[in-house]
């Protein structure tokens, strides 16, 4: 088992800036992957960005792409999303996941993700 929490959420201006932890505890060396996911009020569940965990290759959602940054701190067990230039449209609960690698269906980037945290709230007001 793995578990995840979120922290950083919060209010940020449009074009300001927020930083989204995620501690990890558990069986960490089972990961293969880590995500971050937003969903806004009367929407669905969309992808933001992922990270290998070993290695760090990274992957991006275009509308986030050149303003977030995910990264992640092998020796503390964190994976962060740094969010610059914020706009309205990025309000919603962010979610981190992680994924255990899955033999010959193991895909870049992951297709599905086994194990979330409850998630914070990032409001970016105009």
């Amino acid at each position: 088992q793995v578990q995840l929490v979120e922290s950083g959420g919060g209010l940020a201006q449009a074009g300001g800036s927020l930083r989204l932890s995620c501690a990890v505890s558990g069986r960490t060396f089972s990961i293969y992957a880590m995500g971050w996911f937003r969903q806004a009020p009367g929407k669905e569940r969309e992808f933001v960005a992922a990270i290998r965990w070993s290695g760090g290759i990274t992957y991006y959602a275009d509308s986030v792409k050149g303003r977030f940054a995910i990264s992640r701190d092998n020796a503390k067990n964190t994976v962060y999303l740094q969010m610059n230039s914020l706009e309205p449209e990025d309000t919603a609960v962010y979610y981190c996941a992680a994924v255990p690698p899955r033999g010959y269906k193991t895909t870049w980037p992951p297709i599905e993700y086994d194990y979330w945290g409850r998630g914070t709230q990032v409001t970016v007001s105009s």
